[in-house]
């Protein structure tokens, strides 16, 4: 379980702009697609052909539309451009100021899925100590699988951590 809040974490990375283009960028952006919100990486072909651009290819042409207002109605403040079959987006720079909030941005990202870690070792501690008292386990098993979980607890938020100083350093370099 622990290792899923981890994997959620970097999948939430993915969405932070950085300092240049990412499909990441787009990929999981809801498009109304024929009724149904859907991943834009579901219904495009997305590239990068140049280090501040991210060119959005639809799969079906009709679906131009739906995606260019998404994109519109998203937070990633860019302007989509399109040219009738290829929608394209220019990631202009990141001003300092923008840089330190998305450093702001991923440090909670990474706090909150300290906490879901946390709270994955109290729900298994809970569940150990009432299979103990349940005369399941031993004290000693109990112990022992505390223990275990306090030590992948460690792990764990030794990787949120450097995964957070890695992404924090990804943002604030030119």
């Amino acid at each position: 379980m622990m290792d899923k809040a981890f994997e959620f974490l970097l999948s939430e990375f993915k969405s932070v702009r950085t300092g240049r283009a990412s499909t990441g960028l787009v990929e999981n952006l809801k498009v109304d697609y024929y009724g149904t919100p859907t991943p834009l990486k579901q219904i495009a072909a997305l590239s990068t052909p140049g280090a501040s651009m991210i060119a959005i290819k639809p799969f079906d042409a009709s679906s131009l539309k739906e995606i260019e207002k998404a994109i519109r109605n998203s937070d990633l403040s860019i302007a989509p451009i399109s040219d009738g079959k290829i929608i394209r987006l220019n990631i202009p720079p990141l001003s300092g100021e923008r840089r330190q909030q998305l450093t702001a941005q991923v440090k909670h990202l990474g706090e909150q899925a300290k906490v879901g870690i946390r709270n994955i070792r109290r729900d298994a501690n809970k569940t150990l100590d009432s299979l103990e008292k349940a005369k399941t386990i031993t004290e000693d098993d109990r112990d022992n699988g505390k223990k275990i979980i306090d030590d992948l607890t460690k792990d764990f938020t030794a990787q949120i951590d450097a995964a957070v100083r890695a992404k924090s350093d990804e943002i604030m370099k030119d």
